[in-house]
């Protein structure tokens, strides 16, 4: 026991003092070595100078920039996507975009956009059913899981050992031993209170396990940053699912500390489920090493193998309701922020509102330069956060941020009737986009997310109602009370603010 102590004392020792010289090699790697924002940059200088040897156990945990790796290099897809993509580019440019005559003159940019950025293919054959209540969502999540006939792909960033998984596992072993493939794909950090014997159970039954960046030595995870936040689920590519709500009780209301959980998730029929899949493959590709892209049945309803290559290409003459929707996903692995750059677009084109739902608001400048321009143009600008933290360092930056909005004319509340954890934005009662991604730099940048984007105006109408129902249980922060915050609430907010770029 001594020698170890004695080495740690001489570990220490070292680290104090080459410090100076680790704190210059890692300021190197920083400024040349990585393409960053510049706030970033001094942020972690900051960090590295001002908290010594912590400042570089965070730059470790926190700082590293995987933007290089091309995690997801999967060539076989890329191939058949981009195929599908410059298909759906040609059809496009001679055919009817396939929604209706105002929206497809208002977005068609946006459309082609997202298509030509990550072969993001628009699909107009869908249905929307939106879920706010978590009860309501499992019920019918688990409805449709005991209909699986092929297979279920189940993705959740956070699925915890208590009442609502224990709820789903009878009906995927059930199915597993019915002979449907079932695969269970959950983010390491987010699963790190899951029992490894319950894992066991369900690999014991035939149901598929992966971890995304999994935790080394038990439940120690070097890696904060690169989470995968996305929530999908497929089944058998007929309904799918995105948004919100993960797998844990809180999420179906049942924790105290946050009471009712207020979230928004969407369940879709049509061809945007194909989409959903593609996404989820090309994760459990990277996590687990099975490629699903071998076996084209997994991306059709029938048994040809030919619908990857026809997405997105329909007779839109027999399509009686257009409903279009395009799948965007980001990460740390994308050379675009595609899900900030469509926020962008949205509050750029937007002539009477904007509305926002999101737990963090921590935007970069780019996000809220459009907001304070669409503000300061008259549109009706309002925002929506929760009335409590779950973050407390994100939760008083956000509030930092709000004061910029609240300054140039827009409209900010708090969700008073517990937690509200819904992620969308919704523009002139026209187009939405929902999913799972934060108004946040965290999710525009260092996480992996997923949204949809919703070019219907019954389906974005429903959303704005639903927003404008919540306002009823909602406290306006007005310019007055903002002002009239105490000094301590300052303090914490400026502290909060400065740390943003690492949030």
């Amino acid at each position: 026991m001594g020698a170890v102590w004695n080495q740690t004392i001489a570990v220490w020792k070292w680290l104090m003092e080459h410090l100076i010289y680790i704190n210059l090699i890692l300021s190197v790697i920083i400024v040349f070595f990585q393409r960053r924002d510049p706030k970033a940059v001094w942020t972690w200088l900051l960090a590295l100078y001002f908290i010594p040897v912590f400042g570089f156990l965070f730059y470790l945990v926190l700082g590293q920039d995987m933007r290089k790796g091309k995690m997801f290099r999967v060539k076989e897809v890329e191939d058949r996507m981009r195929y599908s993509a410059r298909n759906q580019e040609e059809f496009l440019k001679s055919h009817d975009i396939g929604l209706d005559s105002s929206l497809a003159r208002d977005y068609s940019d946006l459309v082609m956009y997202n298509l030509e950025t990550s072969g993001s293919v628009l699909t107009v054959d869908n249905t929307v059913e939106i879920f706010t209540d978590g009860e309501k969502k499992f019920q019918d999540l688990r409805e449709e899981l005991s209909k699986a006939s092929r297979f279920i792909h189940l993705q959740y960033y956070i699925i915890k050992n208590d009442e609502l998984f224990d709820s789903i596992i009878p009906i995927l072993i059930e199915r597993a031993k019915a002979g449907v493939e079932v695969r269970i794909l959950c983010d390491g950090m987010g699963g790190r209170f899951m029992r490894k014997s319950k894992w066991d159970i369900l690999k014991e039954s035939g149901v598929k396990v992966g971890i995304f960046f999994p935790p080394v030595l038990g439940r120690l995870h070097l890696r904060i940053n690169y989470r995968n936040h996305r929530k999908i689920v497929v089944i058998d590519n007929r309904i799918g699912y995105v948004g919100g709500f993960n797998i844990g009780r809180e999420y179906i209301s049942k924790d105290p500390k946050f009471g009712y959980w207020r979230d928004t998730h969407l369940k879709l029929q049509g061809g945007s489920v194909l989409s959903l899949q593609i996404r989820f493959a090309l994760d459990w590709n990277y996590a687990v090493g099975e490629n699903l892209f071998k076996n084209m049945t997994y991306f059709c309803e029938d048994e040809d193998g030919a619908c990857l290559y026809n997405m997105g290409v329909v007779d839109i003459n027999q399509i009686e309701k257009k409903l279009g929707i395009q799948i965007i996903a980001s990460g740390p692995d994308a050379r675009s922020r595609q899900i900030r750059d469509n926020y962008i677009r949205l509050f750029s084109k937007a002539k009477h509102h904007i509305y926002i739902q999101t737990p963090y608001f921590v935007p970069d400048d780019a996000v809220l330069t459009a907001l304070r321009v669409a503000a300061r143009s008259g549109v009706d600008v309002r925002l929506m956060i929760p009335c409590k933290p779950d973050h407390p360092f994100v939760y008083w930056a956000t509030y930092s941020y709000v004061g910029d909005l609240l300054s140039e004319g827009a409209r900010c509340y708090t969700y008073e009737n517990g937690f509200l954890h819904s992620k969308g934005v919704m523009t002139d009662g026209k187009v939405s986009s929902y999913g799972t991604a934060n108004m946040d730099i965290r999710s525009f940048e260092l996480n992996f997310e997923v949204n949809a984007v919703i070019y219907d105006e019954e389906t974005t109408r429903k959303l704005e109602e639903l927003f404008l129902e919540d306002l009823k249980v909602c406290e306006e922060i007005t310019p007055e009370r903002y002002e009239a915050r105490s000094i301590f609430i300052r303090i914490k907010e400026q502290g909060s603010r400065l740390l943003s770029p690492l949030l």
